[in-house]
Parts: structure tokens; C-alpha cells; sequence
């Protein structure tokens, strides 16, 4: 089973990138995130074209998750749980069934959390607490599971171009690394590390400042596997060639291969 992640930014805008996309890289199953419609302007239908189900969990102008998958999609959860009054369409989980048993899915767009020293800040360490306690509980069903998405977390200075250009992002403060970190000790793994060692392996590249033509880029798009998941994991990889195409999301596909 191929899985896949890519932060889309704007659904309606990369439609037709998403469909060149899918059709070269053949994934299985894909979660998409910063979707920017609702769930009714969600455009299912040249997805379905392609044999995908779709599972959305939009918002207006904002945010909004989806979760695509070749096969039949059991159990579709939208929200993180906690976190009363907290109406961001930020997280969808899904049961994918596969040929050796089924894999737990969820799309994730974790709060960016900008400036620091704001209300922002302080949202965004408490989603990602509440999306480790997700994770926690997800552990204690013993079943593969896949929690991919946007992390908007920059995990170690070998994931960014220039440390020192992010020391005030709050993609790069000491607590949003803790916070990853946190849910990689329940015994999660990060799929790009797990296969590459290499560092300046990124995902996303502003569209200021030339960055993709310098490389500029930062690593805050993640697949982190429950040991399950991970006792299957074949290979992964990042689509970096996408950035360098017509009408290009920021970001681009991070996948791994799972003999599941």
C-alpha cells in the first residue's frame, strides 16, 4: 500500500495539479490538508474519476482536511478530540482496509502558531498535546496506523535551510520540537528518517524571496507510523519536483510504501 501526504493549499486552485499528481505517483491512499472550501465545494468528482473515495472535512476560506483513498474507507472521524468550542477543520481519521488487515489513517494541518508570545502560539501547543493524546489512545488499538499531514514543525536544524533564519518562527521553537517529539517517544516513526539520513530533505519552499530557485526550504510535512505500520515499511520518499511545476502548491507530496 502506497500512502501520501501533500499540503495542497487551496483545493480548487490545484485541482488539476493534484490529478497530474495522482495519476504519476498511483497512490493508494492520500491525505490532503489546507483544502480552503467546504465541504459541499470540494471537487469530488475528478478524483472519483481516478477510483478515489473521498472522506472531507472542510471550512470556509480556511484550513479543511480530506482523506482519499482507493479503497472503501470505514469509521471517517472528523476532529481531534478535546478541545471544546474548536471549530478548526484541522483533522479526519479514516479505517482503510488493506490486503493483510486494515491501516487507521489521519489527516493532519496542525496549527502554524505565528507570532510567537500570541494566543496563536499558545493554540498551537495545545492541539499538537491534544493530537499526541490522539495518538496514545490510537497506540493502545494495536493496529497500523499513519498520522500524516502538515505537523507545521520543523523537527532539527538539519530540516531547514538557515536554523538561525527560524530561531522566532514558531515552526522552529524548542516547544513545537518537544511537542513532535513527544509523540515520537510513544514510539512513532518519522518514515523520511527512518529510510534517508541525509540532511536538507524539505517539503515546503515559500513563494517569496526565490526560495524554491535557492533551495530554500524547511522539512514540517510528516508520516509518522505506529510500530505496527512501521514493521511494514518498505520505503519513502518526498516529490520535490512538484514545487517546480505550473500553479504549485508550497508544498509537496511526502509518501511511504507499507507491505500492508
Amino acid at each position: 500500500m502506497k500512502i501520501a501526504t501533500w499540503n495542497v493549499n487551496s483545493i480548487r486552485i490545484r485541482v488539476d495539479a493534484a490529478v497530474a499528481w495522482l495519476k504519476e505517483a498511483q497512490p493508494d491512499v492520500v491525505a490532503l490538508q489546507e483544502l480552503k472550501c467546504t465541504d459541499d465545494q470540494f471537487p469530488k468528482e475528478p478524483f472519483e474519476a481516478l477510483g478515489y473515495n473521498c472522506a472531507v472535512h472542510g471550512q470556509k476560506t480556511y484550513n479543511g482536511v480530506a482523506i482519499l483513498s482507493k479503497r472503501p474507507m470505514e469509521d471517517v472521524t472528523p476532529r481531534l478530540p478535546g478541545g471544546d468550542g474548536d471549530d478548526h477543520a484541522r483533522y479526519i481519521e479514516a479505517i482503510v482496509p488493506g490486503e493483510k488487515g486494515v491501516v487507521r489513517i489521519a489527516s493532519i494541518y496542525a496549527p502554524n502558531g505565528n507570532p510567537i508570545g500570541t494566543d496563536k502560539f499558545t493554540y498551537k501547543l495545545g492541539w499538537l498535546e491534544r493530537l499526541r493524546a490522539r495518538a496514545a489512545a490510537i497506540l493502545k488499538l494495536e493496529e497500523p496506523a499513519a498520522l500524516m499531514g502538515d505537523y507545521n514543525v520543523i523537527p532539527t536544524p538539519d530540516d531547514v535551510y538557515d536554523p538561525k533564519a527560524w530561531l522566532k518562527d514558531a515552526l522552529f521553537q524548542p516547544e513545537s520540537r518537544s511537542a513532535l517529539r513527544r509523540i515520537e517517544a510513544l514510539g512513532y516513526t518519522d518514515t523520511i528518517r527512518a529510510c534517508h539520513a541525509e540532511p536538507h530533505l524539505y517539503t515546503f519552499w515559500d513563494y517569496q524571496a526565490g526560495a524554491w530557485q535557492k533551495d530554500h526550504g524547511i522539512r514540517i510535512d510528516h508520516i509518522m507510523l505506529s510500530p505496527q505500520a512501521a514493521d511494514h515499511l518498505k520505503s519513502s520518499g518526498i516529490d520535490k519536483h512538484v514545487r517546480g511545476r505550473e500553479k504549485p502548491s508550497d508544498h509537496v507530496p511526502v509518501w511511504c510504501e507499507l507491505e500492508i
